[in-house]
C-alpha cells in the first residue's frame, strides 16, 4: 500500500459515499412534491410517513460524507467548509429544518400548525438537492480561494490562516455560474425522479401512485435535459491538470481526456445511464400495451434500476474530477492554489491507520441493506399513519 494508492483509495471511498448521498437525497425529492402528490391531509401524511422512514440515512451518509473528507483531505474540508461556509450552512440548516419539521409537526402544541412544518419540507426538498449539486459541480468549475500554506511556518502570525475564501461571499458566489446552477437544478430534478419513483414502490394508495407516474415525466424531462447539456458543456471545457512537481495548469478538453483514459470507469458511468434511464422508462410505461407485451424487461420496480444507475453513474463522474492527475477543487483567484488529492491529504500514517478502519464499512452496509428490507418488506398503507408512530 504506497501513499499514492491510499490517496486514490480515499478518494474512492469519499466519491463513494457520495454517490450513495446523491441516490439518497429522493427523500428530498419527495418531500418537494409532498403538496402535488397527496392532495388531501391523509394522502400528504402518507407520503411523509414513507418518506420519514428514510431521512435519518440520507442525514447520516452527509454527516459521514463531510467526515471522510475531513479526515482524508483535510484541506479540502478547511477550505470549503472553512471558507464556503454560508453556502454550507444553508445546506446543514435545511437538514436540521427536516429533522425538526418530521418530529413536531402533528405533536401536540404545534402553535404553527402541520402545514407550516411541511412547508419547511418542501423547502428542503428543492434547496438540499439544488445547493449540494452546486457545491459538486464547484469540483469542475472552480471556487474562489487562496491557500497559503507558509503561513504555518511564519513566526510573526500567531494564529495562522491556511486558506481563504477571496471574496466576502463565503461560497453564494458559485450560484452566479449558470453552469453550477445548471447542474445544481439536474441534481434537483434527479431528487424529484428517485422521489416519485420510490413512492411508487412503497405507498400502496392508487390514487398518490396514479399521480405520481404523471408527475414522473415532468421531472424526468428537465433533468434530462441539464444532465445532457452539462454533459456535454463538461467535456467540452478546459480542466485543471498537475504534473510530478504538483504544478497546476489549464488543460483543453481534460474532462474528455479523462473519460477517454479511465475508459472501466467511462463504462461504469454508462451502464448507470442505462440503468436509470431504464427505471425512469419502467414506471412511464407501466399499464401500457408495450409493458404488457415486453413484461419480463422490467422485472423490477423503476426505483432499484434508477437508484444503482445513480450511484453508477455519480461514482465516475467524482472520480473523473480527481483521478488521472486532476486538479479536483480548481482555485478560480489562484490557479495554484487549486487542491489534488496529493497536495491536500492526511499523512501516510493516518490514510493507512483508516484503511484498516475502513474494512468494518461491508459490515455496516450490510446492516443497512437489513434494517432497510425490514422497514420496506411492507408498503405503506393509510391504517399504518393512525398509530401513535406516524410523523
Amino acid at each position: 500500500m504506497s501513499y499514492t494508492f491510499l490517496q486514490h483509495y480515499w478518494c474512492f471511498l469519499v466519491s463513494l459515499l457520495g454517490a450513495l448521498l446523491v441516490f439518497l437525497l429522493f427523500v428530498q425529492g419527495a418531500n418537494s412534491m409532498v403538496r402535488s402528490l397527496g392532495y388531501t391531509e391523509e394522502g400528504r401524511r402518507l407520503i411523509i410517513n414513507s418518506t420519514g422512514r428514510k431521512w435519518e440515512f440520507t442525514f447520516t451518509t452527509l454527516v459521514t460524507f463531510g467526515g471522510a473528507f475531513f479526515a482524508s483531505f483535510p484541506l479540502f474540508y478547511s477550505t470549503s467548509f472553512g471558507g464556503a461556509y454560508w453556502l454550507w450552512m444553508i445546506i446543514l440548516f435545511t437538514f436540521v429544518v427536516q429533522a425538526v419539521s418530521y418530529e413536531f409537526q402533528n405533536k401536540l402544541g404545534n402553535f404553527l400548525g402541520p402545514k407550516t412544518f411541511q412547508m419547511c419540507l418542501v423547502i428542503n426538498g428543492l434547496l438540499g438537492p439544488l445547493l449540494l449539486g452546486g457545491a459538486v459541480a464547484t469540483f469542475f468549475e472552480g471556487s474562489n480561494f487562496i491557500v497559503a500554506k507558509e503561513n504555518l511556518v511564519d513566526t510573526g502570525v500567531l494564529t495562522p490562516v491556511i486558506s481563504r475564501w477571496a471574496n466576502a461571499s463565503h461560497g453564494l458566489d458559485a450560484l452566479l455560474n449558470p453552469w453550477v446552477l445548471v447542474f445544481g437544478l439536474a441534481v434537483m430534478f434527479l431528487a424529484r425522479v428517485l422521489g416519485i419513483l420510490y413512492i411508487i414502490n412503497n405507498v400502496d394508495d392508487e390514487d398518490i401512485r396514479s399521480r405520481a407516474s404523471v408527475r414522473l415525466i415532468g421531472a424526468a424531462v428537465p433533468f434530462l435535459v441539464l444532465f445532457v447539456a452539462y454533459l456535454v458543456h463538461l467535456l467540452l471545457k478546459d480542466g485543471y491538470a498537475y504534473d510530478e512537481a504538483g504544478i497546476i495548469s489549464i488543460v483543453p478538453y481534460k474532462y474528455l481526456d479523462n473519460f477517454l483514459t479511465l475508459w472501466p470507469l467511462t463504462i461504469l458511468f454508462l451502464v448507470g445511464v442505462v440503468l436509470v434511464l431504464w427505471g425512469i422508462a419502467t414506471e412511464i410505461l407501466r399499464g401500457s400495451k408495450f409493458f404488457t407485451l415486453h413484461s419480463s424487461l422490467f422485472p423490477f420496480s423503476g426505483i432499484w434500476p434508477a437508484g444503482i444507475g445513480v450511484v453508477l453513474v455519480v461514482l465516475p463522474l467524482l472520480l473523473m474530477s480527481a483521478w488521472n492527475g486532476t486538479a479536483y477543487y480548481p482555485s478560480t483567484a489562484d490557479l495554484q492554489s487549486s487542491l489534488t488529492i496529493v497536495n491536500s491529504c492526511s499523512s501516510e500514517f493516518t490514510l493507512r491507520t483508516m484503511f484498516y478502519v475502513s474494512l468494518i464499512i461491508p459490515f455496516v452496509l450490510a446492516y443497512i441493506v437489513y434494517a432497510w428490507w425490514a422497514i420496506d418488506k411492507k408498503k405503506l398503507t393509510k391504517d399504518e399513519i393512525a398509530d401513535g408512530h406516524s410523523y
